[in-house]
């Protein structure tokens, strides 16, 4: 480090959340369920229940976000063009049929995540925020990637994989302003803790949802 550097310069709190998060974004793009669906190695049926258990998460984050809209913190990241229910229900409708919802359950894992949602993110800001970022800023980036392999691997035309697509935003742009909210958050230091942590702990319910997916798989 450069003795230059000012050692007492606040560190952004995107920065801490890279650090903090290394481990969990290695786990986490090393995925063999993602991989499997990724090159079309696994059956498109699979790729239908990733969509499934994904429907009852963004069910309990939206409503979540219905929750904290007036929130002073939280309510700086409900961004109604980013919700993905509509689109969900859309690639399930296509991949199910007309029943999809009765076709569908959530796996134990899939209800863990929920339940770690509903108890963290539906009246406090820093789980609300945690598990927000973590969804949508995924998807925005390693997300359009997995989108573009999957209409590759499957043959996608105009639907299946609309889950992918966000209509109206450019997600390199929207990232960088994303990043540029977190890093304006008001937060104490236990605060910044709190958020942190939680984040850490929606990487781990992700990647344990996608090792039941593989599991179930092969």
């Amino acid at each position: 480090m450069s003795f230059l550097a000012d050692s007492s310069a606040p560190t952004l709190l995107t920065a801490r959340l890279r650090e903090a998060t290394r481990q969990e974004h290695a786990a986490a793009r090393r995925s063999p369920f993602i991989d499997g669906i990724a090159s079309g190695r696994l059956p498109m049926a699979a790729y239908a229940e990733l969509l499934a258990q994904y429907w009852f998460v963004y069910e309990s984050l939206e409503l979540a976000a219905g929750a904290m809209a007036d929130d002073p913190v939280a309510g700086r990241f409900v961004y109604p063009e980013l919700y993905r229910m509509p689109s969900l229900e859309s690639d399930l409708r296509f991949l199910f049929g007309p029943r999809w919802q009765s076709r569908i359950t959530a796996l134990p894992a899939t209800t863990t995540y929920c339940t770690r949602i509903r108890s963290a993110a539906f009246d406090r800001a820093t789980g609300y925020v945690a598990h927000h970022c973590t969804r949508y800023l995924g998807d925005l980036s390693g997300g359009q990637w997995l989108g573009q392999a999957v209409v590759g691997a499957y043959g996608f035309r105009r639907h299946g994989y609309r889950f992918f697509v966000f209509e109206g935003v450019d997600p390199p742009l929207f990232r960088a302003r994303y990043r540029e909210r977190l890093n304006a958050v008001p937060w104490s230091r236990a605060e910044q803790d709190a958020f942190v942590n939680e984040v850490s702990a929606a990487f781990r319910l992700n990647i344990d949802l996608l090792a039941e997916l593989w599991e179930s798989w092969t």
